[in-house]
C-alpha cells in the first residue's frame, strides 16, 4: 500500500515518510514524530500496552495518534457474547485479531494528555462497533 499512500499524499500536497517495522519497535527516536496513523492495529498486536507505550515514546509533545479500530461491543449484549465466542477462531484466521478488546480504555491509560473517540457501527456484526479517535501527547 506504500505506493498508494505516497500517490495520495502527493495529490494532497503532503510530505510523508514511510517507516517499516512493527508497532512494538518503531524505527524513530524519542519525541521525534508529529503524527502516527493507525488503522486496525491494536486489535491484533500481542502486547497492547507495549505498543501504545512505543507510540507515546516516539510522539513529540503535542503529537497526535490518529486511529480507527474495531472494538468490543457493549457488555451484556449478544454482540459481545458472539465476539467472545468467535475470538479463538478469528485470531487464527485474521492475523491475531481480538474481536473483544476494549482498546479505547488502553489508549486512555497510556500517558497521553487528551483522548477523543467517536464510536460508529458498520454493517458487519462481529467486527462492529468501531471507534475513530485522536490521542494527543
Amino acid at each position: 500500500m506504500h505506493a498508494h499512500l505516497l500517490q495520495a499524499a502527493k495529490q494532497a500536497g503532503l510530505a510523508v515518510e514511510i517507516h517499516e517495522g512493527t508497532v512494538e519497535r518503531l524505527n524513530a527516536a524519542d519525541n521525534s514524530v508529529d503524527t502516527i496513523v493507525s488503522t486496525l492495529v491494536p486489535s491484533s498486536v500481542p502486547d497492547v500496552p507495549a505498543a501504545l507505550e512505543e507510540i507515546r515514546r516516539v510522539l513529540k509533545p503535542g503529537g497526535r495518534f490518529l486511529f480507527i479500530e474495531h472494538v468490543s461491543d457493549r457488555p451484556g449484549t449478544w454482540g459481545r457474547r458472539i465476539q467472545h465466542a468467535l475470538r479463538p477462531l478469528v485470531r487464527v484466521l485474521a492475523d491475531g485479531c481480538h474481536l473483544d478488546r476494549e482498546t479505547w480504555l488502553a489508549i486512555e491509560r497510556h500517558g497521553v494528555a487528551e483522548v477523543a473517540c467517536q464510536p460508529f457501527r458498520l454493517p458487519v456484526p462481529i467486527v462492529s462497533p468501531h471507534i475513530a479517535g485522536t490521542a494527543i501527547k
